[in-house]
């Protein structure tokens, strides 16, 4: 039936004649009414290319996970896992909801010294007392000389650094006054700082029909109306405060500051702070929603850039992540995507061994300098018979 005859006839008969012949077409239209976005599980028709990444183009340094393991038989598996795919060393982010205390998880990784490096919380025990910067700067340097990376994951989602052990940091910001000498420390002993500021925008917006990531916004809302949480933009303006005030501390924003959906912005903060890293972790997703755009963004500011995962080590989920990494394929389904289907970012050689290694290792190499400087110190002490000299 052509289009300008279908025009003439009322709606009813078209919607009569537009399931005529299609068996159950009336309980499929009755289904597109109820099935909720939640349940929807799309198999994919389309006649594209499918790469298999069994393991890295190049060597991986996972600067972002957390103890997801209970013993050292378990840290065992996770190692298999890493080989397999070309994971060189992971570095676990202590907090409150994961993670034992440091030197149990210490203990654990023990058997491992160079594939795993761990990072540590800070203590906000009795904030308020005049002392608490200094007791925090010899905790900073007591971790240091454990072998410490550096602070992280420090979280500010709107309530403050709430992921913090063993006494969380509720309402203490990242630019809290009393906080600046202590990130400054960290700068000078070549310790780092990751933070996981905000959520995506989608937490911080209405659940409704308008929300472009309804499904993800749905499940970490933010609720900003809880008496203290701030908002996003709030965050972001506060997180900028606390940059200018150590510019000698590089500071990792997780999560691509998760500002994936606004890379203009992101771009504009990356300039202005020039001791501003990122990690990749756990956007995955939000970032394959705009390949061609993350792609863009990734290439520009490849020196800053870092790979995290944030999940349970598995075969699937590293593959996975390789797989949006270094191929062109598109429309994916496996499983670690949202309501949306995933496509492939396709980076160049030259900013991929940046992402995977080469940045970190530069990171990574200002703390063993520091290293170096405070053993040559010690040595030289214990010369001077301890330094009174």
């Amino acid at each position: 039936m052509t289009g300008s005859l279908m025009k003439l006839l009322p709606a009813a008969a078209v919607a009569a004649i537009s399931i005529v012949g299609c068996g159950p077409a009336a309980e499929q239209g009755k289904l597109a009414d109820t099935l909720l976005l939640k349940d929807y599980e799309p198999v994919s028709i389309f006649n594209v290319p499918v790469t298999k990444v069994d393991k890295a183009k190049y060597p991986v340094i996972d600067m972002h996970t957390h103890d997801y393991v209970d013993t050292p038989e378990e840290v065992d598996e996770v190692v298999k896992i890493m080989d397999a795919c070309g994971v060189e060393q992971a570095h676990i982010m202590q907090c409150n909801w994961i993670s034992d205390t440091y030197d149990v998880v210490a203990e654990r990784y023990a058997a491992y010294p160079d594939r795993f490096k761990l990072w540590f919380c800070l203590d906000y025990t009795d904030f308020d007392s005049p002392d608490w910067s200094d007791r925090a700067i010899a905790q900073v340097e007591k971790y240091f000389e454990m072998g410490a990376i550096g602070i992280g994951e420090m979280v500010d989602k709107g309530l403050g650094d709430v992921y913090a052990c063993p006494v969380e940091g509720k309402g203490i910001r990242l630019n809290d006054p009393k906080l600046t000498p202590v990130l400054k420390r960290c700068g000078e002993l070549g310790l780092l700082i990751n933070i996981h500021i905000a959520e995506p925008i989608w937490m911080y917006k209405p659940v409704d029909k308008h929300n472009d990531g309804m499904m993800n916004g749905a499940n970490w809302q933010v609720d900003t109306t809880v008496e203290g949480c701030i908002g996003y933009n709030a965050l972001m303006d506060m997180f900028e405060e606390a940059l200018y005030s150590c510019p000698d501390t590089k500071i990792i924003a997780c999560h691509l500051l998760n500002m994936s959906h606004d890379y203009p912005r992101l771009g504009a903060i990356m300039d202005r702070h020039p001791n501003l890293y990122l990690d990749i972790s756990a956007r995955f997703g939000e970032s394959s929603a705009t390949p061609r755009a993350t792609k863009a963004f990734i290439e520009k500011y490849q020196d800053r850039i870092l790979y995290g995962t944030d999940n349970t080590p598995s075969l699937d989920m590293y593959r996975s992540t390789f797989r949006l990494m270094e191929t062109a394929d598109e429309h994916i389904y496996d499983g670690y995507s949202y309501h949306w289907a995933n496509s492939a970012w396709d980076l160049s050689d030259e900013a991929l061994e940046k992402v995977y290694r080469t940045n970190a290792l530069k990171l990574l190499s200002e703390r063993a300098v520091s290293v170096a400087s405070s053993k040559s110190t010690a040595d030289a002490s214990m010369c001077w018979g301890g330094g009174d000299f």
